[in-house]
This record gives C-alpha cells, sequence and structure tokens, in this order.
C-alpha cells in the first residue's frame, strides 16, 4: 500500500512539473512574442501608422456603407459614394477655417509680443529668481577655470529638402490611407469571414465574424454618437464666444467640437488656446475670466451631464486607462497614436463583452464604482471596503 502510494505520488510530482513548465514557458513566450511585436509596431510606424488610420476609418463609416448595400446599392458604390462625402466634409471644414487660421499665424510676431507685455511682471519675478538660483549655484563653484571657446557656427543645412521630403511622405501616407479605407469598406464583412475561415474552423471564424460585427457596430454608433454631441459643444462654444467679443468665434467653435474627440486633452487644450487668445485681445482680466470660465461651464455640461445621458455607462472607460492610453500612445505614434489610442480601448471593450472569457478585461477597462466594488467576494476585507463606500 505505502508502495503504491509512494508511486502514486511520484506520478503526480512527475504530471505537475511538466504543466507548471509548460505554462511557465508560455508566458515567456507570450511575452516575447509582445515584445518584438510592439518593437516591430514603434520601429516600422511609417509603414503601419497609414494602415491602422484606415482601419479606423474604415470602422468609423462602415454602418453607413452596410445600411446603403442593405438598400440595394452596390457595397463598391456605397463606399465610395460615403467614402466622398466624408472627405468633402473635412475639406469644406479645412477651406472654412483656413483664412482665420492664416490671419492668426501672420499675426504670431504681434500676438506674442503683446504677451510678453501683459505677462512681464510674471515675467520679471521668475527673471529675478532665475538670477538668484544661478549666481546660488555660482557659489558652489571650485574655480574659475578658462572660459571653453565658443563652437564654430556650422553652416545651417537648407530646410527646403527636409520640408519636401516630408510633405511628400505625408502625401503618400493621405493616399494610403484613402486607398485602403476605401478597398476595406468595399470589401466588407465578407471578406473578413473568408479571410478569417481560411486559418481556423468554421465555428471560430463565425464567432469572430459576431465579434467583428459587434465591434463595428458599437464603435460606430459610439463614435456618431460622440461626434453629434461635439457638434453640439462646437456650436455652444462659437455661440458664447460670439456673444463675449471673441474674435473668430467659428475658428474657436471647430476647435473646441474636434478636440474633445480626446478626452481630457483635448479640453485642456482648448481652454489654454481660449485663454491665450482672451488674453491677448482683451485688457480686462474679467473678460478673460469670462471667456475661460464660459467653455469650462460648457465643457462640464457636456461631460457630466450630456454624454452620460445619449452614451449610458456601458461603454465607458477608466480615466486612468485612458490617460495612459493617451500617453503611451503619443509617446508610441504621436499624433497617429493618440487619435488611435480611445478607439482601440473601445473596440477592446465590446470585443471583449461578446468573448467568453473577456469579463476581465471588461472589469479593468471599466470606471470603477460603488456598485463594483460590493460585487467582489464576501470576505472581511470586502465587507470594510462596502462600509466604506
Amino acid at each position: 500500500m505505502n508502495v503504491s502510494n509512494k508511486s502514486a505520488h511520484a506520478a503526480g510530482e512527475t504530471f505537475e512539473r511538466p504543466i507548471s513548465q509548460r505554462s511557465g514557458s508560455s508566458i515567456a513566450l507570450i511575452l516575447l512574442v509582445s515584445g518584438l511585436a510592439g518593437a516591430l509596431l514603434y520601429f516600422a510606424r511609417g509603414a503601419f501608422i497609414p494602415v491602422a488610420l484606415a482601419v479606423l476609418f474604415a470602422l468609423l463609416l462602415s454602418s453607413p456603407v452596410e445600411a446603403l448595400h442593405r438598400k440595394g446599392f452596390p457595397r463598391s458604390v456605397s463606399a465610395l459614394l460615403i467614402l466622398a462625402i466624408f472627405l468633402g466634409l473635412v475639406g469644406g471644414t479645412v477651406n472654412l477655417l483656413w483664412e482665420p487660421a492664416q490671419e492668426w499665424l501672420a499675426a504670431a510676431p504681434r500676438t506674442s509680443v503683446i504677451i510678453q507685455r501683459k505677462l512681464g511682471p510674471v515675467a520679471r519675478v521668475m527673471h529675478r529668481i532665475d538670477v538668484v538660483t544661478s549666481r546660488a549655484g555660482h557659489l558652489t563653484d571650485s574655480g574659475a577655470g578658462a572660459a571653453p571657446a565658443p563652437p564654430k557656427a556650422a553652416a545651417a543645412p537648407s530646410d527646403s529638402d527636409g520640408l519636401l521630403a516630408q510633405t511628400s511622405i505625408a502625401l503618400v501616407a493621405a493616399m494610403t490611407v484613402v486607398i485602403l479605407t476605401l478597398f476595406l469598406l468595399a470589401a466588407g464583412p465578407p471578406v473578413l469571414a473568408r479571410m478569417s475561415a481560411a486559418f481556423a474552423s468554421d465555428t471560430y471564424a463565425s464567432h469572430l465574424l459576431r465579434v467583428i460585427e459587434a465591434v463595428r457596430g458599437e464603435v460606430g454608433r459610439y463614435y456618431a454618437t460622440i461626434a453629434l454631441i461635439n457638434l453640439g459643444l462646437g456650436a455652444a462654444t462659437c455661440a458664447a464666444m460670439m456673444a463675449l467679443g471673441m474674435p473668430n468665434p467659428l475658428l474657436w467653435g471647430v476647435l473646441a467640437g474636434v478636440l474633445n474627440f480626446i478626452p481630457y486633452l483635448g479640453s485642456a487644450t482648448t481652454l489654454i488656446v481660449l485663454a491665450v487668445v482672451a488674453l491677448v485681445s482683451f485688457d480686462g482680466v474679467g473678460r478673460v475670466l469670462a471667456v475661460t470660465g464660459t467653455y469650462l461651464a460648457l465643457a462640464a455640461i457636456q461631460g457630466q451631464v450630456v454624454q452620460p445621458l445619449f452614451v449610458g455607462q456601458r461603454l465607458k472607460l477608466s480615466p486612468i486607462i485612458v490617460f495612459l492610453a493617451l500617453w503611451f500612445g503619443g509617446w508610441f505614434w504621436g499624433i497617429p497614436g493618440i487619435a488611435l489610442a480611445i478607439p482601440s480601448l473601445v473596440a477592446l471593450k465590446v470585443a471583449a463583452e461578446h468573448s467568453e472569457h473577456g469579463a476581465p478585461v471588461v472589469a479593468f477597462l471599466s470606471p470603477i464604482t460603488g456598485k463594483r466594488l460590493r460585487l467582489r467576494g464576501t470576505g472581511p476585507i470586502s465587507r470594510s471596503a462596502d462600509k466604506a463606500v
């Protein structure tokens, strides 16, 4: 009996050890593959950014394309029509704002002089602090050696070649985004089904197609609602700036509506721009405070009342996750990374909601509320947390 128990115990050890080894090796393999994929996306961002933007635009424009296709239009014609309307709206907005933006760029030197004059007392105080700090630093110097000879000024390279190269790269990337978006919209879900069926079983391919359809529908409706809300915020900002006597109120309304697609950072940037413009345009501090206070009130109403009312709580994201996504997206891919951060989080949350094992991902991406805290566990720590909430 003892011999049999020892043999069973040894067999259990030999059985458990390979399982733990396999789990550890699989985790190491996942980390290695993720690191290599991240390095590839970072160093080859010039090739991947247009593809990612095309996927984003195809995801956002696929709902109206499919609506036209259900009414009898060919998918390719629907894709071409919707993409042409979208590009026309973007081009018309840029053309409408081109003249006031050029005026502000032309007046930039005069604007900087006005800002320096109005912020003169603050600048003088900061200069005095800097002088005191530098003197204190010189007191700790060991000895005054010979001053190093100033380096010879190198001939400044011509900026025309670099500007021409950057312009050509931007044009090629823009054409790549447009063409690839058109192809993705014209292909539609059937191509995705064929592509997924080529690498997986029919059951898994059908499930993957359902998840893709859910992501496409939910993200499309989400951003359509956000676009309407931001349009209302832009119109309200334009009307408020016009009533307060701000120059070019249309420009600031469009700026507020466009930047509000970026949570937190967009509103903060708009507030800073409006404060600088009001500081340059008005002499009294009261009008500057009126401009900034009015925009803060509009942004607060939009973020705390309108958006929760029309968007709801299901697709809300944790503010910490949103901030980290914006930070790492900007560090990873710059402005395109910031633009892709929030849609990627929303798509990930929708995909996790339609997956059998996606509950931890949904809980990780969702904002932490008292209700979520009460649902976790029944131990003494959870009960104390419930009492605190």
